[in-house]
């Protein structure tokens, strides 16, 4: 998920805004905490550590309730709805594809099987929740199957991490619109 963050910074920096408020937001401390986390994660399955597989939907969960100190800080309000809303159809599509497979959503690995992200042996086993792709998948348009090399993702988890997204580059936008309080006018006051 760090891409997201990232891709927020960089559309935010080419818009003109700068990033170094944001290493002073508190509001952002929580997710840059779960995103510590998730890289440790991603690397334990990289390295063939799948204990921590079985948890994913929970710190899923809790990754995305960190995006609520920023948005009751900043008072990021509209960004909070419409995301919420881009959450919730990406969370609909996801559950929507799974319900037409057997419960399962099916993934299409292409460049995850050559970084070592992707094991078939693991599906079943300590992934309950996906199954490999075949010719019986029904839309497979809605399956994983946007592979990054370090996860693979359908267009629901895109939509889902649009949420991400928004949040950190709306942040962005809040903390350059405030004024140093202690920075002095052209006239010489505070």
């Amino acid at each position: 998920m760090f891409i997201y963050i990232l891709l927020a910074a960089v559309v935010a920096r080419i818009k003109g805004y700068s990033i170094k408020p944001v290493t002073r937001d508190y509001s952002l401390y929580p997710l840059f905490l779960a995103e510590a986390i998730y890289l440790f994660l991603q690397i334990s399955v990289f390295m063939g550590q799948y204990d921590y597989i079985k948890y994913a939907g929970v710190f899923k969960s809790i990754y995305l309730y960190t995006l609520i100190v920023p948005i009751v800080v900043h008072r990021l309000y509209k960004t909070g709805i419409y995301g919420s809303m881009i959450l919730t159809i990406g969370s609909i599509l996801n559950k929507f594809v799974m319900s037409q497979n057997g419960g399962k959503m099916p993934v299409y690995a292409t460049l995850s099987k050559y970084t070592g992200y992707f094991d078939e042996s693991v599906l079943g086993t300590a992934d309950q929740i996906h199954v490999l792709g075949n010719e019986a998948t029904k839309f497979k348009i809605l399956t994983d199957y946007i592979d990054v090399g370090y996860s693979i993702l359908s267009i629901g988890d895109v939509l889902i991490h649009a949420f991400i997204f928004l949040v950190v580059y709306a942040t962005i936008k809040a903390n350059n619109s405030k004024s140093d309080p202690y920075s002095i006018d052209k006239k010489g006051k505070a």
